[in-house]
């Protein structure tokens, strides 16, 4: 991409040349937006630390040189390196809150935060939660999102990567949660002590297939966050064995599994699962209760 620093030089001049060059590139758009546009917007209003809202007083402010040179490398390696948005920002949003980002975790992306929105109702009637369990948390969004409803609650974001809980340390951090989030280095429950009254798990579920098939942008996200065997159920299968011992009685188990459903179904027809919908879209989350787990259980 030849750099046409010298003819570009408001904010709006970078809306339109990023638009036009996501436009004519064959990007895929799975990692916060689903068009041109607002990929371009949050690639040069983020990039200039400007509100994604309420922008128009900006658009016509000039760049300084500076400035012009971040914008195009960024537009340039999305276009040419198809580098997901997410990481040339460091910064994703995820139940409207910010939260750090880099190739170490997935970018957050998971309808759960619609259900932790609504307080896990109304499968969770009345019941108090005092402990939650984010299972595989990457970036630890889904943790710290539970904390912000949650008010009371202790929060452990548990995964097998150190590299990912480094990240979930910083956003720890950056949402002042540190008096009761905690990260705990551990594989699927191996080192998980005591009951939750909440466990809520987006773990890697991409079987083989769609694995050798994903856009590229995918390529630049930890495989450790994506690949699960041949039917993307490798590490499910861990979770629906061990989560009864781990739940409180009435607690609740959501799991993720994304395009993996259909095998989840056929894996476990008689296990009572609620298979969510949301209303902002996403599918592929299942929610069983403590007690039709260990019933479950005790039937096979």
């Amino acid at each position: 991409m030849t750099s046409p620093i010298d003819d570009l030089l408001s904010v709006r001049d970078y809306l339109r040349f990023a638009s036009s060059q996501f436009a004519a590139s064959p990007l895929f758009f799975g990692h916060g937006t689903d068009n041109v546009w607002d990929e371009a917007v949050q690639l040069v209003m983020r990039s200039l630390n400007l509100p994604l809202e309420n922008n128009t007083l900006f658009l016509d402010a000039r760049l300084t040189r500076q400035e012009r040179e971040l914008v195009i490398e960024r537009i340039r390696r999305r276009v040419d390196e198809r580098v997901p948005l997410a990481y040339l920002l460091g910064e994703a949003w995820f139940m409207g809150m910010p939260f750090h980002v880099d190739e170490r975790v997935l970018v957050p992306r998971s309808p759960i935060g619609e259900l932790i929105e609504n307080g896990f109702q109304p499968w969770l009637g009345d019941k108090p939660v005092e402990r939650i369990l984010d299972l595989c948390t990457g970036s630890g969004c889904i943790g710290i999102g539970a904390a912000s409803v949650f008010t009371e609650a202790e929060v452990d974001l548990s995964d097998i990567s150190a590299d990912a809980l480094e990240v979930a340390e910083s956003n720890i951090e950056l949402h002042a949660v540190r008096g009761r989030v905690h990260t705990v280095q551990s594989d699927v429950f191996q080192n998980i002590e005591g009951r939750y009254d909440v466990i809520v798990s987006n773990p890697p579920y991409v079987d083989a297939e769609d694995l050798s098939s994903m856009p590229d942008e995918y390529r630049h996200e930890p495989e450790l966050g994506l690949a699960a065997g041949k039917d993307g159920l490798d590490i499910v299968h861990r979770i629906i064995a061990s989560a009864a011992d781990h739940l409180t009685p009435g607690g609740l188990l959501v799991v993720e599994v994304g395009n993996s459903w259909v095998a989840m179904d056929e894996a476990y027809p008689d296990l009572p699962l609620t298979w969510l919908e949301f209303e902002n879209g996403g599918d592929g989350v299942f929610l069983i209760t403590e007690p039709d787990l260990r019933q479950w259980q005790a039937s096979v």
